[in-house]
C-alpha cells in the first residue's frame, strides 16, 4: 500500500469513528489536518472508539495530545542524530592539522 492509500485509509476509519460518535465531518477535516500521519489518525480512531468522548473538546484535547507526542518524538530523534554526529566527531576529530599530527 502506498502513502497516499495508507492516509486515505486512516483518515476514512477516523471519520467513521467520529461520525458514529455524531460529531460534525467538519471536525473530523481539521483533526485530519493537525495530525497529519496515518499513524496519528490511527491513534486518534483508537481513542474514539475505546473512550468514545461525547464532547468535541475531548476529542481535541486528545488531538493536541497526539501532536504534542509526535512533536516530542521529533524532537528526541533530532536531538539522537546530533549526538550521534557529534560523538562521530570527537572520535574522528575535525579534519585539522592537529588531529592528522596525534
Amino acid at each position: 500500500m502506498d502513502k497516499r492509500q495508507e492516509w486515505a485509509q486512516s483518515f476514512s476509519k477516523m471519520m467513521l469513528a467520529l461520525a458514529q460518535l455524531g460529531f460534525p465531518e467538519a471536525l473530523g477535516k481539521e483533526i485530519a489536518k493537525n495530525l497529519g500521519s496515518p499513524k496519528a489518525m490511527n491513534r486518534m480512531t483508537a481513542y474514539l472508539t475505546s473512550v468514545k468522548p461525547r464532547k468535541a473538546e475531548m476529542v481535541v484535547d486528545e488531538m493536541l495530545a497526539i501532536c504534542s507526542d509526535v512533536e516530542a518524538w521529533k524532537e528526541k530523534k533530532a536531538s539522537e542524530e546530533a549526538n550521534a554526529y557529534y560523538n562521530d566527531m570527537l572520535n574522528r576529530g575535525l579534519g585539522t592539522e592537529e588531529d592528522s599530527n596525534e
